[in-house]
């Protein structure tokens, strides 16, 4: 009990102090291309309030490429958040602590005030734990509370590995190609409630995933 407890503690401070490094280090190895980036820079020159959207599984990519832009991401209380927490901070990112499980109304209130003030947030719909692909509506409601808008990303890689996590956590191999897919933004109707709401956020999850599989056919054909 005690070895585990060690060894535990010594994969968090190591997760915490170079789990940043490791992604500057690994994005420089991989050769980008960008599809739909240009609703990102239409929202960004318009100053729109906006949450990114990134499945658990697909963030590492999307993480380094917008590092350093003081974007507000939502990370779960665990201690597996916490060690997401540092690293992201450490990248330039804000952090707000709080998820589906636990913390979800602070969280909330936080990130609605910050994106009524102009930020830009991050969250991962089908986080902490799942179930994988499951678009939790808390990200559409804060959009609607704040008037901002939902942009959707993820991205695949012509030489990956996929890990059998719940998540099947996508790591790119080095020296691959990797396509990065941003939709249009999505407004929520500030009018949406119950069935109407639910049916919305069911879309967007059917968007979610469709884009994550043309990701993947892009290396494909």
């Amino acid at each position: 009990m005690c070895r585990e407890s060690l060894k535990q503690r010594l994969l968090f401070y190591l997760a915490t102090r170079l789990g940043w490094l490791f992604i500057l280090f690994w994005g420089k190895l991989t050769r980008i291309e960008y599809i739909g980036r240009e609703y990102y820079i239409w929202l960004k020159r318009h100053n729109k309030p906006f949450i990114f959207c990134i499945w658990h599984g697909r963030i590492l990519l999307p993480i380094y490429i917008h590092r350093f832009e003081n974007i507000q991401a939502m990370v779960s209380e665990h201690r597996d958040g916490e060690m997401i927490a540092q690293t992201l901070q450490r990248l330039g990112y804000r952090t707000v602590r709080g998820s589906s499980t636990r913390g979800a109304r602070k969280a909330s209130i936080q990130m609605i005030r910050s994106l009524k003030k102009g930020a830009v947030a991050a969250i991962m719909p089908d986080g902490p734990r799942g179930p994988r692909h499951r678009f939790k509506a808390g990200a559409a409601v804060i959009a609607q509370k704040a008037g901002a808008y939902l942009l959707l990303m993820t991205f695949a890689s012509s030489s990956h590995i996929q890990f059998r996590s719940w998540d099947r956590f996508y790591l790119w191999k080095p020296f691959s190609r990797s396509v990065v897919l941003y939709s249009e933004p999505i407004f929520v109707p500030p009018e949406l409630e119950g069935d109407e709401l639910d049916a919305f956020v069911r879309d967007i999850e059917r968007r979610m995933i469709e884009q994550e599989m043309q990701a993947d056919a892009h290396f494909r054909t």
